[in-house]
């Protein structure tokens, strides 16, 4: 049962509160406001692709030495275009600056950048991790972190490292799938 002070309380909290006018107002109201199933679509499959892309950004093993080039190529990239990729003969639509970055930064930092690159449809990006030269004892660690990231991205069809004029060993190549497009 609702006693009279919570009534007045109801009563004091609708006091500006008008009826919609029309038989069916509530209707007509819903159907003004614009449809947000697009932006929110969207939105979810952006969660989604940085949520795959995030998996495992954390665990690599630090196995790559100072000086050494990276090189990955899926079987399904050709040999050609791979040769060409690291010529450095495919026109670099965006770049990531790791340097300076803990690898608890580095990890995420890396994946929302892919996940913006796939979003963007981009081709071919390249990552600057840095020759790990002041990285001591433990290596390269960003080096190492892009390298065991890359190679469990799906979309990541190889990567090498730059000419030596693009960053050398510090940076790396990266070529992306191809993506159909899709509403």
């Amino acid at each position: 049962m609702i006693d009279e002070d919570e009534r007045t309380l109801f009563r004091h909290a609708m006091r500006d509160v008008r009826p919609l006018r029309g038989r069916n107002a509530a209707a007509v109201a819903a159907r003004s406001r614009p449809r947000g199933r697009a932006r929110f679509a969207r939105a979810d499959r952006r969660a989604v692709l940085q949520e795959s892309l995030a998996a495992g950004a954390n665990r690599f093993a630090p196995v790559i030495e100072a000086g050494e080039e990276l090189l990955f190529r899926r079987p399904a990239l050709s040999v050609q275009v791979f040769r060409q990729l690291r010529r450095g003969q495919y026109r670099v639509e965006a770049e990531c600056d790791l340097h300076g970055l803990t690898v608890a930064e580095a990890g995420p930092a890396l994946a929302g950048f892919l996940a913006e690159a796939l979003l963007h449809r981009c081709r071919v990006v390249r990552i600057i991790h840095g020759k790990g030269l002041g990285s001591g004892r433990r290596g390269p660690v960003l080096k190492a972190l892009v390298n065991a990231y890359l190679q469990r991205v799906d979309a990541v069809m190889g990567f090498a490292s730059a000419r030596e004029v693009d960053g050398g060993v510090g940076a790396t190549l990266v070529l992306l799938a191809r993506r159909r497009h899709s509403g």
